[in-house]
Formats: structure tokens, sequence, C-alpha cells
């Protein structure tokens, strides 16, 4: 058995992978057809296979065959993501990353994005403008905000940035529920935030990657200045009270 044809079989799975050919949870191809197509013995086959389920890239369970793990699992938070997630003030550096990263794969999605990532983008902005206007819960709501948002980053084919988004899961959907539950129910604001949406997604199925580098960020900045703005007015109210208290 060539230990170097196993190893060749691991890296072109592996490859496919992170290309985003196979994704999380995808069946493999029959022994058969994987065979054929990277010209290989099926002892090569299986070793190579072996390796990849020793290092949990895919796994094998009875009657469904191999397929993919889910290589971006949340793992327990640790005492940092924790802490982070417990302090408030986080939540506008946290939009400032989103800012610097959602900007960058907006621009890499318009450029690299292919048919299909354009009509899960599609279909994840409608599901959100959808929503609008139904008695969805605002964790709902706020998955299917960011469900839009993580598509067009899938769409970049960058499966380091994919993969920074998606273990701060739990962070972005913190940011996205913030701005459902402060901004949603003020018009003006709602109106803003679906304006900047479909100017995103227009600009990046429309393959303009500065018109959607710039929608990015520019629909972060936005929130992040618009929750602000009510965080300093709800001060006033407080102050306003306590002086009417007497206090």
């Amino acid at each position: 058995m060539d230990r170097q044809v196993a190893d060749v079989v691991a890296e072109r799975i592996e490859q496919l992978i992170a290309d985003g050919v196979l994704g999380a949870g995808q069946i493999l191809p029959s022994e058969r057809r994987l065979t054929d197509k990277l010209g290989v013995s099926r002892s090569a086959l299986r070793e190579g296979l072996k390796s990849l389920r020793a290092r949990g890239i895919i796994e094998t369970s009875q009657g469904r065959g191999s397929f993919v793990a889910n290589l971006s699992a949340q793992s327990p938070p640790t005492p940092l993501m924790h802490l982070l997630g417990s302090q408030p003030r986080t939540l506008y550096d946290l939009l400032e990353v989103r800012g610097f990263l959602e900007a960058e794969s907006a621009g890499l999605a318009a450029l690299r994005g292919t048919p299909a990532d354009f009509a899960a983008i599609t279909r994840h902005y409608n599901a959100m403008v959808a929503a609008n206007g139904t008695d969805i819960s605002a964790s709902d709501h706020a998955r299917l905000d960011h469900a839009f948002h993580l598509s067009i980053c899938e769409a970049s084919h960058n499966p380091v940035l994919v993969h920074t988004l998606s273990s701060l899961t739990d962070l972005m959907l913190s940011s996205v529920l913030a701005s459902v539950n402060n901004l949603y129910h003020r018009q003006p604001q709602k109106q803003q935030i679906d304006r900047q949406h479909a100017r995103l997604c227009n600009a990046v199925t429309g393959k303009l990657p500065e018109q959607a580098r710039r929608a990015a960020g520019e629909h972060i900045r936005a929130v992040s200045t618009a929750l602000k703005e009510i965080e300093l007015e709800e001060q006033r109210l407080i102050r306003a009270t306590l002086r009417v208290n007497g206090w």
C-alpha cells in the first residue's frame, strides 16, 4: 500500500471541503465514484478516508456512509468569550470588527461569487424581507438577518474568513439581536436598515465589489451609530427622571 497515494487522496478531499465543494453534513460520493474521479486504488482511497476520519474532518455512520463533519461546530464558550458576551460595551467593539470583516467579505463575494452563491444570498434576503410585519420573535428575526450576512461571507470563498465569522456566531447573534430589539420598532431606523440590506444584496449579486464593500461597511456603522444615539437618549431620560424626583 503506497502511503503517499493515500496522503494525496486525503489532500484532494480536504481541498474540496476547503473550497466549499463539499459542505458540512454532505455525503461523500461512493467509493467507486471517488476512485474513478481521483484515479486511485480502492485501498489507497480507504486509507486516505481513514486519515480524514482520525483528524475529525469526515465522519462515518452505519447506513449513511461517510460525510463531511461540522468543522465549525460551536464548542463550549471559553471564559474570554463568556466575558465578552456578558459586557454590554463589547457590543460596539464587535460591531467595529463586523464592519471590517463583512465589508471585505462583501467585496470578495461580489468578485468570486457563483450563480449558486448569489441564489443563496437572494433566498436569505427574501426570507428576511418576508418576515417584516409578521409576528415572529425577535430572536428568529435576528437569525434570518444573521443568515443573510453569513451567506455573503460564504460567497467570499475564503474559508478562513468564513471560519472566523462562524466562530463568533453567538456574539454576532447578540449584536444582530440588539439591532432587532432596539431599531426594528423605530420606523425611520427600520426603513434605513431595509434600504441598506437591499443595497448590499444588489451590489453583491450584481458583482460590484466596491459598492458591496461600501454598502456593508456603511450598514454596520449606521447600526452602531443608531444604537449609541438610543443609549444616549435613555441616559438623558434617566437623568431627567432623577432630577424630577429630587435626586
